[in-house]
C-alpha cells in the first residue's frame, strides 16, 4: 500500500502542500477554518508524517524535552503532566530524562536530546553549572528552567520561593509551641534543601531563638525509605518537639517509623512536609505540607518555552517565582 503524501493530503482538503506543511509545523500561522480541513483530511487518508525526513529540512522536531532530578517523586510526575498537556495542545512531543541527580547523566541526556534535534529543554538542573546549558543554546536550543531561578537575564525560568517555604513550614511548628525542632533533608547538593534549611533557620531567627540550635539530619536521598532512617537517628537521642522535612516523601518515612516506634504525631512530635503531593492527605495521620503549585509549574514552562521557539523575534524572557502555601492537617494539629 502507497504512503500517503502531503500533497494527496492537500488535494483532498482543496489546499497548497505549503498550507499542510505549515499545519504540521507552524498551526498557529493557518486560519482555524482551514486547519480543520486539513486536519480532518490527514485523519480520513490515514497521513503519517516523515518525523526523520522534516526534521532534517526543519533542523528540528516537533520534540522537546524535559530532564528532572528524579522521576520517582510524585512532584516531578506532576510537573511533567503539565508539559505533556501544554505540548500536546501544540502538537508537540515530550522526550523524559531523569538525571537522578548525577550531572555525568544529565550531561549524557543533553547530549541525547541534542541529537533528536528537539526544539527546547526543560529542564531542572542537578548543579548549578550552565555550560551545559550554554551548549546547548549554541546549538539554536531554547532552555527554560523548572523549579530553579534564573541568575541571567536572557533565560526563562519558573519556579518557587524555596526560603519563604521553610520558614513559613517552621514558623507553624513554632506557632503551636515547638521550641526544640529538626530539618530532615535531602543531600544539600541540591538547591531546593539549601533553600528549605535556609528558610527554617530564617523561621528560628525571626522569633528570637538561635539559627544555630536547628538540628540537620542529611539523607542521601529523598526517598520515604530514607526518611526511616532519619527517624531511626531521632529515635536514638531525646526526640525534638517538631520535626520539618524537605519533602512529602522523606515525612511520610519519618511518619511511619515514629509511628511504628510508639511516638504520637502531634502530640509528642509535630511533622510537616513539603510539595503536598497526593499522599500527604491520604496517610494515616494526614500531613501537614507546604503546598506548590506543580502542575501549574510545568505549564508555563512550557508554554515559555514555546514562545521562545516560536517567536524569538517577540519572545520576552521572565522569571516567575511562585509563593507555596500551607496547608495544615493532623500532624501539625
Amino acid at each position: 500500500m502507497a504512503m500517503v503524501s502531503i500533497k494527496d493530503v492537500a488535494a483532498h482538503a482543496g489546499v497548497s502542500p505549503g498550507t499542510v506543511s505549515n499545519v504540521l509545523n507552524r498551526p498557529g500561522k493557518v486560519a482555524p477554518a482551514t486547519r480543520e480541513r486539513v486536519e480532518a483530511a490527514i485523519r480520513e487518508l490515514g497521513f503519517v508524517r516523515h518525523g526523520s525526513a522534516s526534521t532534517l529540512r526543519a533542523g528540528h522536531s516537533r520534540t522537546i524535552g524535559l530532564s528532572v532530578i528524579d522521576i520517582g517523586n510524585p512532584f516531578f510526575t506532576e510537573v511533567a503532566a503539565g508539559v505533556e498537556d501544554v505540548a500536546s495542545e501544540l502538537g508537540y512531543a515530550v522526550i523524559l530524562g531523569n538525571s537522578a541527580g548525577s550531572p555525568d547523566k544529565e550531561d549524557r541526556n543533553l547530549r541525547v536530546l541534542a541529537e533528536h534535534r528537539v526544539r527546547g529543554v526543560l529542564i531542572t538542573p542537578s548543579g548549578e553549572d550552565s555550560g551545559r546549558l550554554d551548549r546547548l543554546r549554541e546549538h539554536g536550543i531554547s532552555v527554560v528552567l523548572v523549579d530553579h531561578p534564573a541568575h541571567r537575564p536572557d533565560q526563562c525560568a519558573v519556579a518557587v520561593d524555596d526560603v519563604a517555604g521553610g520558614r513559613a513550614a517552621v514558623a507553624h511548628l513554632l506557632a503551636r509551641g515547638a521550641r526544640s525542632v529538626v530539618c530532615v533533608t535531602g543531600p544539600l547538593t541540591i538547591r531546593q534543601c539549601v533553600e528549605r534549611r535556609d528558610g527554617a533557620r530564617a523561621a528560628l531567627r525571626g522569633a528570637g531563638l538561635d539559627p544555630a540550635e536547628l538540628r540537620v539530619v542529611e539523607a542521601a536521598t529523598m526517598t520515604a525509605r530514607a526518611g526511616e532512617k532519619a527517624a531511626a537517628e531521632l529515635l536514638a537521642g531525646a526526640l525534638p518537639e517538631a520535626v520539618f522535612c524537605a519533602n512529602d516523601l522523606l515525612a511520610l518515612g519519618v511518619l511511619r517509623a515514629l509511628l511504628r516506634a510508639g511516638v504520637r504525631v502531634p502530640e509528642d512530635v509535630a511533622l510537616i512536609g513539603y510539595d503536598d503531593i497526593d499522599f500527604a492527605a491520604a496517610s494515616t495521620v494526614s500531613l501537614s505540607s507546604m503546598r506548590q503549585p506543580t502542575y501549574q509549574l510545568g505549564r508555563i514552562a512550557t508554554e515559555l518555552l514555546l514562545d521562545e521557539c516560536d517567536n524569538p523575534d517577540t519572545h520576552a524572557h521572565q522569571h516567575i517565582m511562585f509563593q507555596p502555601e500551607l496547608v495544615a492537617r493532623e500532624s501539625t494539629q
